[in-house]
């Protein structure tokens, strides 16, 4: 089957105008389809990238988060016995027992946020998540009322900056520094002494959870099958700390994809009918080009496929044109509310192969259905009726 792809693009030069629109219709459902799945990554990769490989989380079985879970002081004792947990140079368990509660911090606007307060060991926390570092200030005095507040709250919140208070449970909170998690979701945590916020928030002994770091990631099996044969601990489960943040991060990011796409495909359809406008109208001024391809020797077949290459050529073009303007919202970070913690996180646009290939595979299929009913009627011309011009 010969096919003129000289002629293919010859046509698609000429006719500029019908070729640019069509190009800016479907380059805006692209950009929308990417931005969509963009933005469900940058939640699960913000999520999961909070969590430690080593690590491990204890929570209550059946709780949607830390903040419905509970576990009492006797249960952290039992945990902190389990074998294979790491321990410092003094010989200590490196884990940290904590409580978490969320908080409202109000915008400058006057909106008023969900935010998470977390209560860790302050012998222990940077241990556990080495990544995280104070950038601002100093670390939090466990005998006092200090906090220490993660990037993404100082940013967002004016009374969260160093040498300010922030009332919590009654009581005034000082800030003594900012900490960067590196793009996690701790970044949009506050972290204070948990001892503390036991004390303020009335939670006893009780914590939401439990984070302790293994000897080695190899061990996790073991130290499960341990946690597992203690009957004391029927009522929780051990998850590896990513796999654990990762859980979090399903239902909001099913959430952004269903009513992304769902908006993306609404506008798709669109996209492809202009499309499919702009392949019949060329289709009707190039009938008597058609009759000379098939009077030459070129089959209903080359016709056919000549027309919905060129139409899925300009939804390709489209298609890369806004992949490359999505691209750039890697630069953007913006809030909102995690289902699975009630309280607001801050993360990024991410871009990853699986959503180029997506979009890249979404604009051919845009392509192929716009072009394919006009290009079949080009292939079924009559060739005496198309040399007359009609």
């Amino acid at each position: 089957m010969k096919v003129p792809f000289k002629y293919m693009i010859k046509n698609f030069k000429n006719r500029k105008l019908s070729t640019v629109i069509t190009v800016i219709g479907i380059a805006l459902v692209i950009f929308v389809f990417t931005a969509v799945l963009m933005l469900a990554d940058g939640v699960r990769k913000t999520l999961v990238s909070t969590g430690s490989r080593d690590n491990v989380v204890v929570v209550r079985k059946g709780s949607n988060g830390e903040i419905s879970s509970i576990i009492s002081g006797e249960t952290q004792d039992v945990v902190a016995t389990l074998p294979y947990i790491a321990r410092d140079s003094a010989g200590t368990p490196i884990i940290s027992d904590q409580p978490v509660v969320v908080i409202n911090l109000n915008t400058p606007d006057g909106a008023m946020n969900n935010v998470t307060l977390r209560g860790v060991n302050a012998q222990t926390i940077f241990e556990l998540h080495p990544n995280v570092e104070i950038v601002q200030g100093r670390m939090f005095n466990p005998s006092l009322r200090e906090v220490i507040v993660g990037q993404a709250v100082a940013k967002r919140y004016p009374q969260t900056r160093i040498g300010s208070s922030i009332k919590l449970a009654g009581d005034y909170w000082k800030v003594v520094g900012i900490f960067d998690a590196h793009g996690s979701g701790f970044d949009s945590e506050i972290w204070g002494d948990y001892r503390q916020v036991q004390d303020d928030f009335r939670r006893g002994d009780y914590v939401s959870s439990i984070t302790l770091k293994l000897d080695s990631q190899s061990d996790f099996n073991k130290f499960k099958e341990a946690f597992s044969m203690d009957k004391r601990l029927s009522e929780f489960e051990a998850k590896p700390e990513p796999e654990y943040f990762a859980e979090q991060s399903q239902s909001l990011t099913t959430f952004i994809r269903v009513l992304g796409i769902f908006v993306t495909v609404i506008f798709s359809i669109g996209a492809a009918i202009g499309a499919m406008i702009t392949m019949y109208a060329e289709v009707a001024n190039r009938t008597v080009e058609i009759g000379t391809l098939r009077a030459l020797g070129f089959g209903r077949r080359s016709v056919l496929t000549v027309f919905l290459l060129e139409a899925i050529l300009i939804s390709l073009i489209g298609g890369v044109i806004g992949l490359a303007f999505a691209s750039f919202l890697q630069l953007i970070s913006i809030s909102t509310m995690n289902y699975g913690s009630f309280s607001e996180l801050t993360f990024s646009f991410a871009l990853n192969p699986s959503t180029v290939q997506a979009s890249i595979i979404f604009a051919i299929i845009m392509g192929f259905v716009g072009g394919f009913l006009p290009s079949a009627r080009a292939a079924r011309l009559n060739i005496v009726n198309a040399l007359r011009g009609g």
